[in-house]
């Protein structure tokens, strides 16, 4: 028998192909923490229930798309390989508890920045869009729970729902060639973090002395889709003597 407490039908999503190897669920359209807390619980339900062929999943602000090897998936069951997963999928979710969704993703995450200067060549120009001088910026930045929404972009980069809606702020009109890897910025309803020396057109606020990826390592990405974080300002001073081995 079902188990007593699902995933409201308000939230359960259209599902459609993506190619000939892979599946999304598309959970309305409408970016909220609710809707993300929903695609972390689906995902970490498939991750523990995987089903065969099951090989990616990738969360977005509101779709988790589904890759799969066709070949595992034909010799599965009845019916084209998107039938089977799709069918699949939706047995999936018919057993995963609405109680997964609201389950805390770990502790808080503290972020160090150092805001504004050399380190946030934006923050001035924020401030005054935001009528708003720039420790007050720092404030209400720093002030705030942020959610991971999802990685994407370039490897690492987070981008995070939570930003107070008085710092919201367009793209600058002309992308720099090169944010250096750390770099904190606004864009829009939305602030990230960037995880790599890339181009990019969010206004620099500050910038943070972690590495949040390290393609060394095992899991090279230091965040993902679903955690929480918060932003630490620390002075120059620190940001230089920060361990980043």
């Amino acid at each position: 028998m079902p188990q007593s407490s699902l995933l409201p039908a308000a939230l359960s999503p259209r599902i459609y192909p993506l190619g000939e190897a892979a599946v999304v669920l598309e959970f309305g359209a409408v970016i909220s923490e609710a809707t993300n807390a929903t695609i972390q619980a689906v995902a970490d339900y498939l991750l523990a229930h995987p089903f065969e062929g099951l090989q990616e999943l990738v969360p977005a602000f509101t779709t988790l798309t589904v890759f799969y090897d066709p070949w595992q998936v034909r010799s599965a069951g009845a019916g084209s390989p998107y039938e089977v997963v799709a069918a699949t999928l939706r047995e999936r979710l018919a057993q995963l508890p609405t109680a997964a969704a609201a389950a805390e993703t770990g502790p808080v995450i503290e972020i160090p920045v150092c805001y504004g200067g050399e380190f946030g060549p934006d923050l001035e120009a924020v401030a005054q869009h935001c009528g708003l001088s720039p420790a007050e910026v720092v404030a209400r930045h720093a002030g705030a729970e942020y959610r991971v929404h999802f990685i994407g972009f370039a490897p690492g980069f987070p981008y995070l729902g939570g930003l107070p809606a008085e710092l919201a702020m367009p793209r600058r009109a002309s992308p720099r060639p090169q944010v250096p890897a750390g770099a904190v910025g606004i864009a829009g309803a939305q602030t990230g973090i960037y995880s790599l020396p890339t181009p990019g057109g969010w206004q620099l606020i500050g910038r943070t002395p972690e590495r949040l990826f390290r393609p060394e390592a095992a899991d090279p990405s230091l965040l993902r889709a679903g955690q929480r974080l918060r932003f630490v300002p620390i002075t120059a001073e620190q940001f230089h003597q920060w361990p980043t081995a």
